[in-house]
């Protein structure tokens, strides 16, 4: 069997060279600011994690005001250090507004890394989809009938009248697929994270639903 002819790929290439390049940018602004060594080295990577950490939360639990603050922040900063670097600031002697951005930074980072990590989902719930209206039965034009005389209703025992039938349960309201398909998601995500499944009032509000439409949705997924 043939082995398959190993290919480049050029979307990978150029990543790799963007993200070299971001990389230097950071460290080199970094150290220009006064933190040198180690510590220069540190900065870039703490802008990378935030960006995927954020992008991550986009991509795993939906769009949120949260994970689009903190992605737009590692974004202004790792554009702001490979602006910074083409020569619009001098370096040699860097302001003090970059000195101040500089020192700040991790403690920032680690906010945002913190909640990005344990905060509750903030997104909007998904609306359940409307139910289809039933169509209307057709109208049947029916003859008069002449109402027969009236007749004294015979006097039964109290075990002979007929029992009235039992109320029957109300239908459970339609769950529509892709909000079955979302619930999955969040009942696994709940589960990797508390190891335990999720219940129906959790999961009623992180779906923003009726009662109703969430004991419909758990039992789908029992």
């Amino acid at each position: 069997m043939a082995r398959p002819a190993f290919r480049v790929d050029a979307v990978l290439v150029q990543a790799v060279i963007a993200g070299a390049l971001s990389f230097a940018h950071l460290h080199d602004l970094a150290d220009a600011a006064g933190q040198d060594g180690w510590k220069a080295w540190a900065y870039p990577i703490s802008v990378d994690l935030l960006l995927v950490a954020a992008w991550r939360r986009l991509r795993s639990d939906g769009p949120s005001r949260l994970a689009w603050s903190w992605f737009l922040i590692a974004l202004v900063a790792s554009l702001g250090a490979n602006v910074a670097t083409a020569g619009f600031l001098d370096l040699a002697h860097p302001p003090a507004w970059l000195r101040f951005g500089i020192a700040g930074w991790p403690a920032l980072a680690f906010l945002g890394g913190t909640l990005l990590a344990h905060s509750a989902d903030d997104r909007t719930p998904v609306p359940p989809a409307p139910a289809p209206a039933p169509a209307p039965a057709p109208e049947v034009e029916q003859e008069p009938v002449a109402s027969p005389e009236p007749e004294a209703a015979p006097v039964t025992a109290a075990e002979d009248v007929p029992a009235l039938p039992a109320a029957t349960p109300a239908a459970a309201p339609s769950v529509p697929a892709a909000l079955v398909d979302h619930a999955r998601k969040l009942a696994a995500d709940h589960h990797a994270r508390t190891g335990s499944p999720i219940d129906t009032d959790t999961l009623r509000a992180r779906l923003g639903v009726s009662p109703q439409l969430a004991d419909a949705i758990a039992a789908q997924l029992a």
